[in-house]
């Protein structure tokens, strides 16, 4: 049993991947957290950040476009595998019971964001956790047209990597030292992730109440 939480720890700690996994173990969770169910308490947002850091001080020795080219391919790659899951296993997704990986409010929570944003949600679920990873099964659940679908994915793909990876190459390259406040990094990460979805909950909350009035 210790040993399990200890590979869940090791698989939230972003630093700690860096350093051991390098870029096969970053491009992995970055496949898995953009589409696989049980991949949406994968981090995401701050990985990229800190890989790009890691990258910018030479922690992490990959040429900057080698990193922006398996992330972005990751990123593709991971929301078409969610995408063809809820394209021909969606039935069994809408009927799936709620367990510890999986929960309807899920899928609850990224339809609103797609009646918010239209087929755009699919370019800012990006930024918003766990909407990230459900927003491509439920575009192949309601059987998204594919042309559309990919052209969102690759733009949504593009502007989250090139931010993030180059932002974070850019901080890593001109400001070495922020290497020592990896942690303040992913603490200010989080901190927006948090507000970013509890503001999500109770807008769709009360968005719903109104409805229901």
């Amino acid at each position: 049993m210790n040993q399990i939480v200890e590979f869940f720890q090791y698989l939230l700690n972003s630093e700690e991947i860096i350093r051991t996994g390098g870029l096969v173990l970053i491009t992995l969770i970055i496949f898995v957290e953009n589409g696989i169910i049980f991949g949406f308490f994968l981090p995401g947002d701050y990985l990229l950040f800190l890989s790009g850091v890691f990258a910018g001080t030479k922690i992490l020795n990959v040429p900057l476009w080698i990193l922006l080219l398996c992330i972005f391919s990751a990123a593709v790659l991971g929301s078409l595998t969610g995408y063809l899951t809820g394209y021909y296993f969606g039935a069994r997704i809408k009927n799936r019971p709620d367990s510890l990986f999986f929960k309807q409010k899920y899928i609850d929570d990224t339809r609103a964001a797609f009646i918010r944003y239209g087929n755009g949600a699919l370019i800012v679920a990006r930024f918003l956790p766990v909407v990230r990873t459900f927003a491509p099964i439920l575009a192949g659940l309601i059987h998204m047209p594919s042309r559309f679908f990919i052209l969102y994915n690759i733009i949504g793909a593009s502007i989250w990597v090139l931010t993030l990876v180059g932002g974070g190459f850019y901080f890593g390259e001109r400001f070495p030292w922020i290497i020592n406040y990896v942690h303040w990094i992913i603490i200010f990460f989080l901190a927006i992730t948090t507000y970013t979805v509890v503001r999500g909950y109770l807008n769709a909350r009360k968005e719903k109440q109104a409805e229901e009035v």
